[in-house]
């Protein structure tokens, strides 16, 4: 198994200034072209030579009809066909948009208008297996390319493109600005409507060379990523960081499947997996004992790690759980535990290169509103309201709108998004202490707490969970033995089925406050 004590890369800002594809090419040079670099879902394998080879004959293709510099909108599922495509833009200077198949027809309109894409690039197998007839049929106004149709069609300038660009890919590929456009990824749209992020190459780079030098992997190591790559997450930490670092990674095309993941998992002796709370529990609770003992961490983000989750996968399987921090407009990694300092409750500390200021809140002391600056900080947002123009972050400062606890060893806690706390009877209180408790009695189950208007206090909070026969005698029971206050009890409780999530495993709360105001008028069906 892999040593992580002594596998970290120093940190290299120099190492970002170049194209995300010239870095694959780099990748091939470094680790050697018959070298397999990725596994499909289908556990079809592809070498560095076959990526490269394979980039400039799609790239090639392409390329028709489009220009430089245009955003091109790809909507495919993690695996072959996908990086492929991303890389395959990249080599002729396009910019690959990544968008979210799950995000509905009002989503994915308002994500294309606001890149300003014309043309996308899917397979019929996607839309056949996922249901997306609808979602194609009401793109009008837009070219839709399948890749099946282009791999038939393939010309011979395009296979001649291949042959020249596996030989000599520098004289080839096109040369880009690193700090120009190489992504476009949008945000979650968990509390609102989608933006669109504009990453540079020296973005992603800079966070690949600052996650390698912070968490350590070596080529010996096997990445296992369900994770989509319409998320910055499963895109760079996924797909671009393991091609680069010489880290095998097996794709897999939906976290959703736990029994496949389990068993591709062992199949592949898979060493790190890239996961979430939500979906980490899935897999080891399916997983039969010894199904698991080739990972040797796992690294959750895009929510909190719970503490019964930690010690449920530990006991389990095993595993050791690194949890971390990222958004989107850093590209995405920000912070995360390391193995050797691995402190439960935070999401360790931040990477090298980047800086941190905290700005008061009121009514959360001890905490602050963060704000982060580094190689890593997008270029900037495409707004809806402005489509095409990147409006970039004030003074190079990013605010992630999340509130956060350092302490002096340089730890960060989250303590939620601003967004996610309540105003109650002037009190400020913290949607993600609601959720916890409910967490503690129902380890079991899925909890989300929003938080409504209420004419007598501001606010006040609904807890929607999938757990049976709750009562809301228990949660302040809790809330009184353990030193909490009561005005984070609920003041109402709704049992559903399953709490909504979105693609990424993150909960859904644009839904779950839709339903919390539904029930509230009556109006949530029974």
């Amino acid at each position: 198994m892999p040593d992580s004590s002594a596998t970290r890369v120093p940190f290299d800002p120099a190492l970002a200034r170049r194209s995300v594809f010239q870095a694959l090419v780099d990748a091939r040079r470094e680790w050697g072209g018959d070298r397999i670099a990725l596994v499909d879902g289908d556990d079809r394998a592809l070498s560095y030579d076959e990526l490269i080879r394979a980039s400039f004959a799609l790239g090639s293709a392409l390329k028709s009809g489009t220009r430089q510099g245009e955003c091109v909108g790809v909507m495919l599922p993690t695996g072959a066909a996908g990086t492929l495509t991303f890389f395959a833009l990249s080599a002729f200077g396009r910019i690959p948009t990544m968008l979210n198949f799950t995000a509905g027809m009002a989503g994915l309109k308002s994500a294309l208008r606001t890149a300003q894409v014309k043309r996308v690039i899917t397979a019929h197998r996607l839309v056949e297996l996922a249901g997306l007839e609808d979602l194609i049929a009401g793109l009008t106004g837009i070219e839709v390319v399948y890749l099946e149709d282009v791999r038939k069609n393939l010309s011979l300038t395009n296979k001649l493109a291949a042959v020249a660009g596996k030989m000599a890919p520098t004289l080839i590929a096109a040369k880009p600005d690193p700090k120009n456009p190489a992504v476009i990824l949008f945000t979650s749209g968990t509390e609102g409507e989608p933006k669109g992020v504009a990453l540079s190459h020296e973005n992603l780079l800079a966070n690949v060379a600052q996650v390698r030098a912070h968490v350590g992997i070596t080529p010996g190591d096997v990445m296992f990523n369900p994770l989509p790559i319409f998320h910055c997450f499963g895109l760079m930490g996924g797909t671009i960081l393991p091609l680069i670092a010489g880290i095998r990674v097996i794709c897999h095309p939906s976290p959703k499947q736990p029994k496949e993941i389990v068993r591709r998992i062992r199949k592949h002796g898979a060493t790190i997996l890239l996961s979430t709370d939500t979906f980490i529990n899935q897999y080891a609770r399916t997983a039969d004992d010894g199904e698991l003992v080739s990972l040797r961490m796992a690294v959750c983000g895009a929510e909190r790690l719970r503490d019964e989750t930690r010690a449920f996968v530990r006991r389990k399987s095993g595993i050791t759980l690194l949890e971390g921090y990222g958004v989107t407009e850093t590209a995405p990694v920000v912070a995360v535990n390391q193995i050797e300092t691995n402190r439960p409750g935070t999401v360790g500390q931040l990477l090298q290169g980047m800086e941190a200021r905290l700005e008061p809140v009121e009514g959360i002391p001890g905490a602050g509103r963060l704000f982060l600056r580094g190689p890593n900080i997008m270029l900037g947002y495409l707004k809806p309201d402005a489509p095409g123009r990147i409006v970039p972050p004030e003074s190079g400062w990013h605010d992630t709108g999340d509130v956060v606890s350092i302490d002096e060893d340089g730890f960060i806690a989250i303590r939620g998004r601003l967004k996610r706390f309540a105003k109650i009877g002037g009190e400020t209180v913290s949607l993600a202490v609601v959720e916890n408790i409910a967490a503690a009695l129902w380890p079991d189950n899925a909890h989300a707490a929003v938080a409504i208007p209420d004419g007598r206090k501001g606010e006040q909070i609904v807890l929607i969970t999938d757990a049976k026969d709750v009562r809301r005698e228990d949660l302040i029971g809790w809330a009184r033995n353990h030193g909490v206050s009561e005005l984070s009890v609920p003041r109402r409780v709704l049992a559903i089925e399953d709490i909504p999530l979105l693609a990424t495993g993150k909960t859904d709360y644009v839904t779950v406050q839709k339903m919390a105001e539904a029930d509230l008028k009556g109006d949530l069906p029974s």
